[in-house]
């Protein structure tokens, strides 16, 4: 398979009013054609970040792109100008956000939204684009729908409205931040149900960003997962949920609650992650790591162990 975008060694830092935050530290991914990527970790470990860099949505102040590249189709977006990113940015590659509510105008009907997006681009709406789009992500009543205001629909139907929005000029990358998260179980499940549907049918590249590994482990095709900024191991889904290498990827598996277990009290890692606005020296991981060693004093790249498996750990499981 192809990498259809590789980020090599970004490093994304705010610049706050009395300090910087090195909220993504040389982070490398790869996302290939026709695949879906999960990226975990716990809250604040820099996952929305490295998502919202790629399509360059941060603020620029106070974020920064420090260090690094980001290559879609072997291009790099951050050496682009912002109007020929534009040009790309919606065509090429689609974005789905946490909050549609938040995401959608509220005094643009839904149909007039997804219109834009044909007009932002320089390219007529084609007749009767918009209610195909939303027959698409299986929205019923599509003529109403067109004419309806965001409040007017339910959180699942703003998503799917988003998402059709995210689709409309046929990109190869999806990048769907928590997409579920404000929205109650069997909703999740239809709106993953339909990334699912799409990535197959329009052969999509997708990367999907969750805390929940949960959720990841039923749709992700490799995962990756971050801890301070850095991502600390890489593979095939299935392989990083068997056999973690990482002892944080461990740590966070052992922390989830099983049916089987019982009422017992869940493990968990002792300690508090670092402050990224004093991010320590080597392993960010070190101070509250069961198996830390001296050689974690020095900052682990993250090499290979195995076929298609990577881990930054000095002293990683086997």
């Amino acid at each position: 398979m192809n990498n259809l975008l590789e980020i090599q060694n970004l490093s994304v830092r705010y610049h706050l009013r009395d300090s910087d935050v090195q909220a993504v530290r040389s982070v490398s991914l790869e996302i290939r054609a026709g695949e879906t990527v999960g990226l975990a970790g716990e809250s604040g470990c820099g996952k929305s970040t490295l998502a919202m860099a790629i399509p360059r949505l941060l603020p620029e102040p106070p974020a920064e792109y420090s260090a690094g590249r980001i290559l879609f189709e072997g291009r790099n977006l951050l050496a682009m100008g912002r109007e020929e990113f534009r040009r790309l940015r919606g065509a090429a590659v689609g974005v789905v956000f946490q909050d549609p509510f938040s995401a959608l105008n509220p005094v643009l009907t839904v149909g007039e939204q997804i219109s834009e997006v044909f007009r932002a681009h320089g390219r007529p709406c084609p007749p009767d684009a918009v209610e195909g789009l939303l027959a698409r992500v299986h929205l019923p009543e599509v003529v109403r729908l067109t004419r309806s205001y965001p409040h007017q629909l339910s959180g699942g139907q703003r998503q799917r409205a988003l998402i059709a929005q995210a689709i409309a000029l046929g990109p190869k990358l999806l990048i769907a931040d928590e997409p579920t998260t404000a929205l109650d179980a069997t909703i999740q499940a239809g709106i993953l149900d339909l990334l699912d549907e799409l990535k197959k049918d329009m052969g999509l590249a997708v990367l999907l960003v969750s805390h929940n590994i949960g959720l990841l482990s039923e749709r992700a095709d490799r995962l990756a997962v971050m801890y301070a900024g850095e991502i600390v191991e890489v593979g095939p889904t299935a392989a990083v949920l068997v056999k973690p290498f990482h002892p944080y990827t461990r740590g966070l598996l052992a922390s989830l609650p099983r049916l089987s277990d019982g009422h017992g009290r869940l493990p968990t890692l002792a300690g508090r992650p670092p402050d990224l606005r004093l991010p320590p020296e080597g392993c960010a991981f070190r101070a509250r790591c069961p198996r830390a060693i001296p050689a974690c004093a020095v900052t682990p790249s993250l090499g290979a162990k195995g076929e298609d498996r990577s881990a930054a750990c000095h002293n990683a499981y086997n």
